[in-house]
């Protein structure tokens, strides 16, 4: 635009509707495109009139099938695993987790992590808009020197002003755009890594839980090895008092009850420790949780499993949706960075008001204005710019790798889970009935040192190994329950939990992403 004197109103400017001038340093800029960047002016039209690379998802390796597929417990049905918690039928498992989700800090920071993408999304939103608009007002009393021969010399007068001032750089290359596109994909990003966060809070409130009742039942077997151990004492000082045994044989049952109650403090100590783990993950001081959980069975999980297949990753695991929404917003920046090599095209403009007499400013002769396009461009920068591309570059091609190294762990820590789960299932059917033999060796091998048939050592040796046995029995069960809960977490299962949709969970917490 430029300004023309009017004929009726002398001295007071008009804005005119021809832009020649901005016209041509569009035209100019145009021209330029292919000669100074690496975007086509085709690639530029098609790209929605944005210099860079348009983002295509990569590719991820992913196994078609899991190395177990063939094992009838595994079913490749696509896994509801949502509140993966409930095929346990635990209610204290279900409390646990709902307090954990409602309290945890570690969540609650990743929640504010998303507030804090979104309020940067919408300042790379607001560039879209004019980035300066100013407004300002002056007051000045002026005294003329005094001259001889000067026309109003030695007088004094006021000069009131005020100004409303705009430049707005227009998004030509996309440059703006482009940032926004990489706040998109930042706050996408940040959801996933909440959700993440909250697959892993979850399955460590799910491992912890079947660890306490692990050990409550490793404590109860100790403790009845122990009663059962102490008669097996009884017995033998009752023999050696009636002179039908030797004090070997004593002495051999006090080692045993001995080696059996030592382990009962490692135990009540590692009890305290993941009692002291689980009030941490539900957001609490640490605390005696005895009392509130009781004591009860290790969960049981179902026999079947369904698992889906290995592709399903992609989409259902949290942290492989951030990698690749990190590595959307990484592409975006290199078109940021490419645009740094195109001209800065601007408008800018000033609306005022000017006059001697405050009186007078409001009047239309005190209208004063101007308008017009601006260019700046950055010549001359040594290679800063192209280097700049080359690192954002750089950038992309490492979380690309990072992108496909986390799908390939992903696949790894599902195979690990299944493994552990299916011959966990396997151990824990052997040792069961391995402790069922202990059992009746042991009560035979009482009855029959009772009655004299039999030496001391052979009972001390049974009993020594239904303790060892029945403590591997209470851990490899453990083991079933928690591999279940591991599959879950591999497969990524219970970021579903805060959807609102879900009848069970009308609660609101601190931590909840509202429209994410």
């Amino acid at each position: 635009m430029h300004f023309e004197r009017s004929s009726s109103s002398p001295g007071r400017p008009r804005i005119g509707h021809r832009l020649p001038i901005l016209a041509r340093v569009a035209f100019f800029s145009a021209v330029m495109v292919p000669l100074c960047g690496c975007t086509s002016m085709h690639q530029w039209w098609d790209n929605g009139f944005k210099i860079g690379p348009e983002y295509c998802q990569p590719a991820a390796p992913v196994s078609e099938d899991w190395i177990d597929s063939t094992d009838v417990r595994l079913t490749s049905e696509s896994p509801d695993n949502g509140h993966w918690w409930a095929v346990f039928d635990d209610p204290m498992l279900d409390t646990l987790v709902l307090n954990a989700y409602g309290q945890n800090l570690d969540l609650r920071t990743a929640g504010f992590r998303v507030m804090e993408a979104r309020v940067q999304r919408a300042i790379a939103a607001g560039n879209l808009l004019p980035e300066s608009q100013q407004a300002s007002a002056d007051y000045q009393r002026i005294k003329t020197a005094q001259r001889v021969g000067r026309p109003a010399a030695g007088q004094y007068f006021s000069a009131w002003g005020t100004d409303v001032n705009l430049a707005w750089e227009l998004d030509f290359w996309g440059r703006f755009r482009r940032a926004v596109e990489a706040a998109d994909a930042d706050l996408q990003a940040s959801i996933e890594d909440y959700d993440d966060v909250l697959v892993v809070l979850l399955g460590d409130v799910g491992i912890t839980y079947v660890e306490i009742r692990t050990l409550q039942s490793r404590l109860a077997a100790v403790r009845a090895n122990v009663d059962a151990q102490r008669g097996a004492l009884r017995i033998a000082e009752v023999r050696f008092s009636e002179g039908r045994s030797t004090k070997l044989d004593v002495f051999q049952a006090q080692n045993n009850l001995a080696q059996t109650e030592s382990a009962i403090p490692a135990l009540e100590l590692a009890l305290r420790r993941a009692s002291n783990r689980l009030c941490i993950l539900c957001g609490t001081p640490p605390r005696d949780l005895e009392q509130e959980l009781g004591i009860g069975p290790i969960p049981v999980p179902p026999v079947d499993v369904a698992v889906g297949v290995p592709a399903d990753l992609l989409s259902r695991r949290p942290d492989v949706r951030r990698a690749e929404r990190e590595l959307a917003a990484q592409s975006a920046r290199i078109g940021v960075a490419t645009a740094e090599l195109y001209p800065h095209i601007a408008i800018t403009g000033t609306i005022g008001l000017e006059a001697n007499d405050f009186t007078n400013l409001f009047r239309s002769e005190a209208f004063a204005g101007s308008i017009g396009p601006s260019l700046r461009w950055n010549i001359l920068n040594y290679g800063r710019l192209l280097n700049n591309i080359r690192v954002q570059d750089a950038r992309f091609q490492q979380l690309a790798a990072k992108y496909q190294g986390t799908v390939l762990q992903a696949n790894a820590e599902a195979e690990d889970a299944l493994a552990a789960f299916l011959k966990s299932h396997e151990r824990a059917a052997t040792l069961t009935d391995s402790v069922d033999a202990a059992q009746n060796a042991v009560d035979m091998a009482l009855r029959q040192y009772r009655e004299g048939q039999t030496d001391f050592n052979r009972v001390f040796i049974l009993q020594a190994a239904l303790a060892r046995e029945q403590d591997q029995l209470a851990q490899v069960s453990g083991d079933v329950a928690r591999s279940l809960v591991e599959i879950y977490r591999a497969l990524g299962g219970g970021w579903q939990i805060r959807y609102p949709a879900n009848e069970q969970l009308q609660f609101v917490t601190a931590t909840t992403i509202e429209g994410a």
